[in-house]
This record gives structure tokens, sequence and C-alpha cells, in this order.
């Protein structure tokens, strides 16, 4: 009876096209940090210039992402979609996308063509911004909001398993080449989005005049961002820390093939935690993992790295990551439901920002240090998830 109910309830063929378009947008992420610092030195600039290249992208970021939901929501409510935002967003990130290796290999390295490759390096992570939390709203279209959880999981699992790869797709994508890689990266994008038009029911447009006077939901709004950035310290912390316990436990400082497992199986425990968030509620699936996460981290830094402990992490982190675009969805009407991804995902890049910022060397903090960082980030996000619950509680009980 439940699988009958959540295959009437969830629109399979969208969800799986838009996965395509989460695993395109990962796919061309995954190329851009490979190639970055190859394409700075050989443009006259040093590697390290990437870092500060992703910290000025990720707080860019922090603004727009709310902006451009904000903006999709109203472009759903006056021409009847988002799909405006999303088209022009992925033919520019595209275009700038095969843009990026042309300007390196066709220009020459003058001071006014060396100036050149940073504008097009940021405009392009600008134009990502455009379309992603645009795209990602139409989960609410193509499921119901009980649902959710397992339709989720699947784009989930798209773009984990190819972010899995990140420790060793360096040697593979490097071999290809800068123009044929970026070419390859741009076209998938653009042929993800255009099946998703192609598939995406048709929408009515929202009569101003008959549109039902809703909130600002400002309280919700603060609850998502906080969550955003919980969650984005407590991952880059535990990540971090996993890879120092797991180097100190065998020994060696290559463990790129045990990442790409851990990595992998976080991407396929993202369906049963899709499942699972279905049977007992996101709000409290997350906070569960977040329940999980926590003491398996400090545990982990006294026994080690064992099999049991990474178990629980990954489901505690699956648990997470996938209720996040539900949880976002879910606190605040669809008029804002935009805006409401945006705040999440604005919250996620500057979180990262800061972090680039508060911790520029990583190696130098202990595994202890990190967990405990990563323990208060998660519970930061608990204690948001939390009060969310609360205040819905009462806001139902005063209607």
């Amino acid at each position: 009876m439940t699988t009958s109910n959540s295959s009437l309830n969830i629109l399979w063929v969208q969800v799986w096209v838009l996965a395509a378009v989460q695993g395109a947008i990962t796919l061309t992420w995954l190329i851009y940090n490979a190639y970055l610092p190859q394409l700075l030195t050989q443009f006259g600039f040093p590697a390290s210039l990437a870092v500060g290249l992703l910290l000025v992208e990720n707080a860019l970021s922090a603004v727009l992402e709310p902006v451009m939901g904000g903006l999709s929501d109203q472009s759903r409510r006056w021409v009847g979609t988002r799909f405006p935002f999303i088209s022009v967003g992925v033919i520019l990130a595209s275009a700038l996308f095969i843009a990026i290796p042309c300007v390196v290999s066709f220009i020459p390295p003058t001071m006014v063509g060396r100036s050149l490759l940073p504008i097009v390096l940021i405009a392009w992570a600008l134009a990502m911004t455009i379309f992603r939390s645009p795209a990602m709203c139409l989960l609410g279209m193509y499921s119901t909001p009980a649902q959710l959880p397992l339709a989720v999981s699947f784009v989930t699992l798209a773009g984990g398993l190819i972010g899995a790869f990140r420790p060793i797709a360096n040697k593979y994508i490097l071999s290809l080449g800068p123009v044929l890689t970026f070419a390859i990266g741009s076209f998938v994008l653009l042929g993800a989005v255009a099946v998703l038009r192609l598939v995406n029911p048709p929408e009515t447009p929202v009569e101003p005049h008959n549109a039902e006077i809703v909130e600002f939901p400002l309280q919700q709004l603060a609850l998502i961002l906080g969550t955003g950035c919980g969650v984005a310290w407590g991952i880059r912390f535990l990540m971090d820390v996993l890879g120092k316990v797991l180097k100190a436990q065998l020994n060696t400082d290559n463990i790129d093939m045990q990442m790409v497992g851990i990595g992998i199986a976080i991407a396929l425990a993202s369906i049963p935690a899709g499942m699972f968030g279905v049977k007992i509620g996101n709000r409290q699936a997350m906070l569960c993992g977040i329940c999980a996460i926590i003491p398996s981290l400090l545990i982990m830094i006294s026994v080690g790295a064992q099999i049991p402990i990474i178990v629980l992490i990954i489901a505690g982190f699956s648990l997470i990551v996938n209720g996040a675009v539900p949880f976002a969805l879910g606190m605040v009407p669809q008029r804002w439901a935009g805006l409401g991804i945006g705040m999440y995902f604005g919250g996620f890049a500057l979180a990262m920002s800061l972090f680039g910022i508060i911790f520029p060397q990583m190696q130098t903090i202990t595994p202890f240090v990190g967990a405990v960082g990563s323990g208060l980030a998660f519970f930061l996000a608990g204690v948001c998830i939390g009060v969310s619950g609360i205040s819905e509680t009462q806001t139902n009980a005063e209607v």
C-alpha cells in the first residue's frame, strides 16, 4: 500500500531528470575544482589564488542564492513558471564554462588578458547560483510534502555518487585536457536541463489580485539560514576529522580510495534515509541523524574509525543532508519556496566562506578539536530544526 501511494504521489520521471541535473551541476564543479589551480598557474597566477577565489565565490553565493530563489518566486507568481531563471542561468553558465579554458588556451597572458580569467571564473560561479534554487524548488511540484524526503533522496544520490569520486577525479579528468573536459561538462548540463524542460508539467500563473496574502516568513528563514550554516561547518569539520583519523589508523597519507568508498556509501544511504524520513517525518529524521553523528564523532576520536562507528556516521550524515531541501520547503509557504531553499544554500555558502577565513590552516587543527567543532555545528543545526518544530506546533495550535 505504501509503495502504491508513493508511486502516485511522486512524479518519478521528473524527479529522475532533476536528479540528472543535480549530477550535471556536481560534475561541472568537480571539473572546475580539478582544473582551477592548473589554469591559474598556466596564466601566470599562483595556485594559491584558487583558495581566495573559492572564498569570494562562496561569499557572493551567500547573497545571490536567496536573491535568485526569491526572484524565481516572483517569476512563478507572474508568468506561472520558474523556467525563465533556470533556462537563462543554465545557458549563461554553460557559455561561461566553455569560455574558461578558451581564455587560457587562446588569449595571450598580457596584463589585460590575465585580468580576464578571474572575472570569467567568478562570473561562471555566479551564473551557477541563478538556477540552482529555482531548479530544486521544482521538487515541491513533483512530490507531495509527505513523500518529499524519498523524492529528494534520488537527487541526493545522483549528486553524491559523482561527488564521491572527487578524491581520485583529478588523475582522470586532467588527462582529457581542459577544452574537451569543460565542453563535456557544459553540454551535459545543457542537455539535462533541456530534458527537464520537456518533462516539466504545465503550470498555471497565479493572478496577483487573486493571490492569497501570505505573511513574510522572517523567523522561518532565519532558522533555515542557521541550519544551513550549522550543517556546512559540521560537514567541513567531519570530513577533515575522518580523513585525519583514517590516515593515523592506517599509517598512510593516501586514503583516496577509502574516502571514495565512504562517499559512495553516503550517496547510496540517501535512499533508505529518504524512506526513513517519509516514515517518521523529515524533521524527526534530521534530528535522529544529528543525535547519531555527534556521539559517533566523539567516540571515533577515542577508539578510531571502526566500521560500526563509520556506519553510524554515514547514516547520520545521509539523514541530515537528504532532509535539508524538504526541511527548507516545509518551513515556508509555497509562495516563498525559492527564497526558502535559497536561504539554506546561502547559509551553507556563507558558512563555507567564513570557515576558509577563520581556519585557513586546517592541517593544524587536531582531530579532537575538529570533532568538537563538528559536534557543536551539528548541534546548532539541531537547535534550529527543533525550534522550527516548536514554532510550527504553536502556530497550528493558534489556528
